[in-house]
């Protein structure tokens, strides 16, 4: 019989490996009796029981209810024990703060918002989190922590968990946001860019495990999640989908990158309540101009809904923005050649008026192959996208990546454990 230090060191005996597959087997729902394992794996009935029996005494596994009868005695099913441990998600937002958790099935449980500047740096930020995060567990029932998810609004270096180099995200930069969490819960940290996790939420919303899929998020700055049959692309160095900081042809708008004539100083969400206020301040009139005479702050989804109610103003400036952001979509589609594009974020909550411009950008220079069977949609702006994104990422790491270091502990520790194990 193998040992729990032979698991525990992840040495890849046919046992081990066998039972690693009948766990997901169970936990994926590809296969839920004994004859069905039996089937899928091309084990024998005495080793399919011998691993199921193990599995349930490691508490994995447990016995569900009985399943259809193919003729003779019905078999019992078999559950993956999701209850078992919590996955948590901190998605942190140019100017918001989301958290929630959800069971090891993925479903989110419950969930807190707040309103904050990613600006104020990392030690307020990440203590303003963890604030929010307890006021959220001080109502939930008493579960292990198996992974937290953090995601944030930059570049990520996913191998570190480190951000590098945030345009909007000063103080940030090469910052140990894994840490504080590991020691926080005694559990693996991933850190991942934010438009990474809405990509995972998509697939997760449309259960694609093999999705080719760009969502492009445009709220104050510009990102994109790549999908690639599923799977994120980020890239050797975890830049893969920066596509705020391409070029605009003839463009001389300064980002706050530094940077000269980069997608978001010309199209992204602070780039359009730059350009409204000069147009009001040369005279620009209508709902929009009135309403910031009236001391209303200008902000992205602001100028998305005066678009919506007709706003002259709004409307040039949105139309501008997505065909700009369409051009530069139009190169993804030709490089990628993705199945969807979904459009989400504040400044698409101008429906159509976005969309119109977008898609006709995107098939005026996009090849006609690559656009062939290509649909661009909006996203269903689900304020939990981002927390549903996170535990799918927290899920593949735990029992795709990492499940062979851990599984016999029964928990997964930190990362710099797993790394050990």
């Amino acid at each position: 019989m193998t040992t729990d230090s032979t698991l525990r060191f992840g040495a890849q005996t046919d046992e081990v490996t066998s039972l690693l597959r009948i766990v997901n087997l169970v936990r994926t729902g590809e296969a839920t009796t004994r004859p069905e394992i039996g089937r899928v794996t091309g084990l024998g009935r005495g080793v399919v029981t011998q691993r199921v029996d193990q599995a349930i005494q490691m508490g994995f596994l447990g016995d569900g209810e009985f399943g259809a009868s193919s003729g003779g005695r019905a078999p019992r099913t078999l559950r993956f024990q999701s209850e078992r441990g919590r996955i948590i998600v901190c998605a942190l937002g140019a100017l918001h703060i989301r958290v929630g958790y959800a069971e090891l099935d993925g479903d989110i449980i419950d969930q807190r918002h707040r309103e904050w500047d990613i600006a104020r740096g990392p030690a307020e930020t990440l203590k303003a989190a963890m604030a929010l995060l307890d006021d959220l567990l001080d109502t939930a029932e008493e579960r292990p922590v198996w992974s937290v998810v953090i995601g944030v609004p930059g570049p990520v270096d996913f191998n570190s968990g480190h951000p590098v180099a945030p345009p909007i995200m000063p103080g940030w930069n090469g910052y140990d946001i894994r840490t504080p969490f590991e020691e926080r819960f005694d559990a693996p940290a991933w850190v991942d860019n934010d438009v990474n996790l809405l990509a995972l939420g998509e697939r997760a919303r449309r259960r694609d495990a093999y999705a080719d899929l760009i969502y492009c998020k445009i709220g104050s700055g510009i990102g994109a999640g790549l999908l690639s049959q599923g799977r994120i692309h980020r890239g050797a160095n975890g830049a893969a989908g920066d596509i705020g900081h391409v070029r605009v042809p003839d463009s001389d708008a300064i980002c706050r990158c530094g940077k000269v004539g980069c997608l978001e100083a010309v199209a992204g969400g602070w780039a359009l309540i730059r350009d409204a206020e000069l147009a009001i301040k040369e005279g620009a009139t209508g709902p929009l101009a009135a309403s910031t005479e009236n001391g209303t702050q200008l902000s992205p989804e602001g100028i998305a809904l005066a678009a919506v109610s007709g706003d002259g103003l709004a409307v040039r400036l949105l139309q501008h923005s997505a065909r700009v952001v369409g051009e530069s979509i139009a190169a993804m589609v030709n490089m990628f050649n993705p199945g969807i594009i979904v459009i989400g974020g504040a400044v698409a909550s101008a429906g159509e008026i976005y969309l119109a411009e977008v898609r006709q950008r995107v098939y005026e220079l996009s090849l006609p192959l690559a656009t062939r069977d290509l649909r661009i949609q909006l996203s269903v702006n689900d304020e939990r996208e981002p927390l549903r994104g996170g535990v799918e990422l927290a899920r593949e790491q735990l029992f795709e990546v990492t499940f062979p270091r851990w599984f016999a502990q029964g928990k997964p520790g930190p990362v710099k454990t797993l790394a050990l194990t």
